[in-house]
């Protein structure tokens, strides 16, 4: 027998479906990207700055690994990790700068969800690599002074090329991880990202997920 407060939650349940059922399907539409919009002279002055350094970045990075494949004395691990860490620098920089160049120029703020989600879980990836392969090299300098008559035996070849690919597994596996646990959140309507480009915090203060789904 069906009473007045069963009736209730399943009219409840039915509303609240349909409530999930409308939320996603609005994943397809736009975020905005707030930044200093209400400020057009600091964007300008802003974009000037970030244009510069990441110019000096690429410049600078790709020097540092042409001239570690060039110079034969060069090739040992630590420049082996450092053109690694080089590469990762610029494809983070890469990831991040021209979509932020792009906002700041053009009239329109917006990005799609996809284009969000792409340069979230990428970020991520590459963020998350960059600090494992920090600390490999970290290991490897201690290598170096604590063991330095065996450090060439120790630190070969091949234990440099699993680590750069242990570095890259673990940062993908991270970003792999987060970006499935955020695409599966429920979105809402409001979707405006108070900063230049996408990333996890910026994601987590955006009311288009709520505080307690986060959690």
């Amino acid at each position: 027998v069906l009473t007045i407060d069963r009736v209730h939650l399943i009219l409840f349940q039915v509303l609240q479906n349909k409530q999930m059922m409308k939320i996603n399907d609005s994943s397809g539409e736009d975020f905005i990207l707030v930044g200093f919009s209400e400020y057009p002279q600091a964007e300008f002055i802003l974009s000037l700055f970030v244009s510069g350094f990441y110019t000096m970045t690429f410049t600078g990075n790709t020097a540092i690994i042409l001239v570690s494949l060039l110079d034969y004395r060069l090739r040992t691990p630590m420049y082996f990790f450092l053109r690694k860490l080089s590469f990762l620098d610029m494809c983070f920089t890469t990831c991040i700068v021209p979509q932020m160049l792009v906002n700041i120029w053009g009239e329109s703020k917006k990005v799609s969800y996809v284009g969000c989600m792409v340069q979230y879980s990428v970020a991520l990836a590459l963020g998350s690599t960059e600090c494992v392969l920090l600390a490999i090299m970290a290991v490897d300098r201690y290598v170096a002074v604590r063991w330095p008559l065996h450090y060439v035996t120790i630190m070969h070849q091949q234990i440099c090329h699993f680590l750069a690919a242990l570095s890259w597994f673990s940062g993908l596996a991270n970003s792999l991880f987060h970006s499935s646990l955020t695409t599966i959140l429920p979105l809402c309507g409001h979707r405006r990202v108070d900063h230049f480009f996408v990333r996890s915090r910026s994601l987590s203060s955006c009311p288009a997920w709520t505080p307690a789904q986060l959690n």
